[in-house]
């Protein structure tokens, strides 16, 4: 007959094989699969020369689900994008950019608090907009929201010219017209439950208008 004190040990036992396998099978679902590279952008970043950072970049992202209070689809759907962005580069420096990009977006995810922001992203008829757009909207107080975004661009672009950013500053009760500081764009923000409609009828700002996705 087993006493209270190995039953007690016989669950934490079985708890950190539990812990293990689910750990394992993340680190496995969310690595980068460079078992059979088959066209020539998976070829350059499953490449020695990024074996580092791309290493780096599957640590962080299972540290990421493990520990952020940022919603997990989130995090998943995030690397889609960025999964997707990186097999437009076509020189081994837009590689390095790109996971260096990723790295940054991933220690964000892990070092800030999550829990006042809402997140975006932008929809197209059912799947993610083919240029990707990501708003947050940040309760810095009672009385101030922040909203902040970026469009991407071209990976291949120069730098300063891969995304543009979005910056606005309102309150609880101003958060349908909003003006974006960074492009002097003035927007329509609807809110629904689980929807953003974002409208604009300024030529040229037409990039952050469509409809998001909250993730919570």
């Amino acid at each position: 007959m087993l006493l209270k004190t190995d039953i007690n040990i016989i669950k934490k036992f079985g708890l950190i094989v539990l812990f293990g396998h689910c750990f394992t099978g993340m680190a496995h679902a969310n690595s980068i699969d460079c078992t059979q590279p088959k066209h020539a952008s998976q070829k350059q970043y499953c490449s020695k020369t990024l074996d580092e950072p791309r290493e780096k970049l599957d640590n962080l992202f299972l540290t990421a689900q493990l520990i952020t209070d940022a919603p997990v689809r989130l995090l998943i759907d995030t690397q889609t994008l960025w999964y997707n962005r990186i097999q437009q580069c076509k020189n081994l420096d837009c590689f390095k950019q790109q996971f260096e990009l990723r790295h940054e977006d991933l220690n964000i995810y892990t070092s800030m608090n999550q829990s006042l922001t809402q997140h975006f992203l932008k929809f197209e008829n059912g799947h993610f907009a083919a240029s990707p757009v990501h708003l947050k909207v940040h309760q810095l107080t009672k009385d101030r929201i922040k909203i902040e975004g970026i469009a991407y661009r071209n990976p291949n672009n120069r730098v300063e010219t891969q995304t543009i950013p979005f910056l606005a500053y309102t309150t609880p009760n101003q958060k349908t017209e909003i003006t974006d500081n960074e492009n002097d764009c003035n927007y329509t923000f609807n809110y629904s439950k689980a929807l953003l409609s974002v409208q604009t009828t300024q030529k040229g700002c037409e990039r952050f208008s469509g409809i998001y996705r909250l993730y919570d």
